[in-house]
């Protein structure tokens, strides 16, 4: 049959009405589902009620042929997705005999005693095709039943997520006859803010087709997720790179990666590429910076160390700012972060230093506003640079931009 393509997610779970957990099933299954040419046209949240579940079903029937179901396939009384669906289009529950030895199996891995009730996690919808959990222990099941397909997954985004990338998407493409690859790249930018990439690209986005554009803003960050669909293999990679070079001849000074990666990764990258060794003085970012560093494996190979010179008195004696530089301009200043970036550098024997002097907040500190931040850089052999800051926001948010923007101000160092 012929997906009409007219989709609607229903989430089970008192606990998402209760405001418990928020519902990042539905916004995840929507962009997969966008990303395949499926339009979704209704979220629906429903506690753990069987008569409420069915009238939920029932309208989701009249006005959508592919409603696709989250939670509620536990072990537990209140698990009542599949048997309510099962009540409500009139087909009989049955054991999937290898979903239960995968339960069986899993139990036996963690050494845990298996319960009864969880014989009650493998049972299917008879005619469905199974869905392999391969990180939990409920499979999913996708059912194509007079004309209209439903799709149940686990509740939990571990589970679920993986198992609708790996599983029910190659099985909807192939439900629908479609014999094209689908395949993303995430581009990843800074220092640009989402509506401003967007103006900038406005065009692109509004002529989308293939491949499609969906812009992204995260904690300081903007993405495009490029999605492109053929069934060769070499001409969904043209069009990516096609599309993604025209992006770049526009944004590219903002561009710094791929797909998962982070600022502070592709910083670590630049290190080891060039050869060159980092180290830190921190005041108000208190070693925010250096603990991003040092959680990536290996980080002895180019950062050196530093210190969280909090006080007037450990800029001085950690990092040799003069006092001064301090008596006539101040902690949170363009000079006491020069004298920190150097000092460190020159303490440690690194090729390059870096530091971190402002005003988090609340409150205002020496004159200057919650906001206020001055990172420097001192590179062997060359001049100090400080650059200025005015950050708003919280207390946490302006500690992480300001370290966010310490490592774009490296790369854009050993980029040169």
């Amino acid at each position: 049959m012929k997906l009409e393509r007219k989709a609607e997610i229903i989430a089970v779970g008192s606990e998402l009405l209760l405001g418990q957990i928020a519902n990042t099933n539905a916004q995840f299954i929507s962009k997969q589902l966008a990303e395949i040419g499926i339009n979704v046209f209704y979220h629906t949240a429903v506690g753990d009620n069987p008569e409420r579940l069915k009238q939920v079903i029932k309208t989701a029937q009249e006005r959508s042929d592919f409603i696709i179901f989250s939670g509620g396939l536990g072990p537990t009384k209140d698990d009542l997705t599949k048997e309510t669906i099962a009540e409500v289009v009139g087909r009989p529950l049955q054991l999937d005999e290898e979903a239960f030895q995968s339960i069986e199996d899993y139990f036996k891995k963690t050494n845990r005693t298996m319960s009864p009730n969880n014989r009650k996690q493998a049972l299917i919808l008879e005619g469905s095709d199974v869905l392999p959990n391969r990180f939990g222990m409920a499979p999913g099941m996708l059912l194509e039943h007079e004309s209209r397909f439903y799709m149940l997954l686990p509740g939990p985004p571990k589970e679920l997520n993986p198992m609708f990338e790996n599983e029910a998407k190659p099985l909807i493409l192939e439900k629908l006859g479609s014999k094209e690859k689908i395949v993303s790249r995430v581009l990843r930018f800074f220092g640009i803010g989402e509506s401003q990439l967007e103006t900038d690209l406005e065009d692109l986005i509004d002529a989308q087709t293939n491949p499609t554009i969906a812009p992204l803003a995260a904690d300081g960050e903007v993405t495009l997720r490029l999605t492109a669909k053929h069934a060769d293999p070499a001409e969904t990679e043209r069009l990516l790179k096609e599309t993604e070079d025209r992006i770049l001849e526009r944004v590219g000074e903002f561009f710094y990666g791929y797909d998962d990666t982070s600022l502070v990764e592709e910083l670590a990258k630049a290190c080891v590429r060039k050869g060159m060794t980092l180290s830190a003085a921190e005041s108000f970012t208190g070693g925010l910076f250096s603990s991003w560093l040092t959680e990536l494996s290996g980080a002895s190979e180019y950062f050196r160390g530093g210190a969280v010179c909090y006080t007037n008195e450990l800029k001085v004696s950690a990092a040799g700012v003069s006092e001064e530089t301090l008596n006539r301009f101040g902690a949170v200043s363009a000079e006491c972060a020069k004298e920190l970036a150097a000092g460190i550098r020159n303490k440690t024997g690194s090729d390059i230093g870096i530091s971190f002097t402002g005003v988090a907040g609340p409150n205002t500190q020496e004159g200057h506003p919650a906001g206020k931040v001055f990172i420097g850089v001192s590179v062997n052999g060359k001049a100090e640079e400080v650059h200025e800051f005015m950050f708003a926001g919280s207390r946490s948010a302006v500690r992480k931009r300001s370290a966010k923007y310490g490592c774009h101000l490296l790369l854009n160092v050993l980029g040169k």
